[in-house]
């Protein structure tokens, strides 16, 4: 049976990080669909055109995943109001096979966080600010709240127990 591992929050939360612990620790057969990837280097898009041009590439990967992989990773940012149809078509290709999370964490942790990381030159506090949002929690999925006390090992272990009900470990 595949399943649908999602992780969402706002930038700097550490999505992208425990989205390739997992996908590491869950091993071969397990697709991860980096949302910055898709749109920043494989589209080459950014704002509005973003959303745009990878939401249809986001649906057809997802699908691909459920086709071909036994765990698919989706993380990114990830907007509730642009990317809906992505969530509403995850719901009809997985059914309850989703685990869905949601990084909720204060406006500073991300940004102590994002201080830690390679790209942190790339963008800084005012692009953060500019694209925070907070508490985006879906109506269609029911998403775990992680919060900042909540360790990169911890996360991925008990997603790894969601997910594998209990055979991971």
């Amino acid at each position: 049976m595949a399943k649908l591992i999602v992780l969402r929050g706002n930038s700097g939360s550490g999505k992208t990080t425990a989205a390739r612990a997992l996908q590491e620790k869950l091993g071969s057969n397990t697709m991860l669909i980096s949302h910055d990837m898709v749109r920043m280097q494989i589209l080459h898009v950014w704002s509005r055109e973003g959303v745009e041009k990878s939401l249809p590439l986001m649906v057809e990967l997802m699908r691909y995943g459920r086709r071909h992989s036994e765990f698919t990773i989706l993380e990114g940012i990830l907007p509730g109001r642009d990317y809906a149809p992505l969530f509403e078509a995850c719901v009809e290709e997985y059914g309850p096979w989703i685990y869905a999370y949601y990084y909720d964490l204060p406006f500073e942790e991300t940004l102590r966080r994002h201080s830690t990381k390679p790209n942190r030159d790339e963008f800084g506090e005012a692009e953060m600010r500019r694209w925070w949002q907070e508490k985006d929690l879906l109506s269609m999925l029911r998403e775990t709240l992680f919060t900042a006390e909540l360790s990169l090992e911890d996360a991925v272990e008990r997603i790894c127990r969601d997910a594998a009900n209990g055979d991971m470990g």
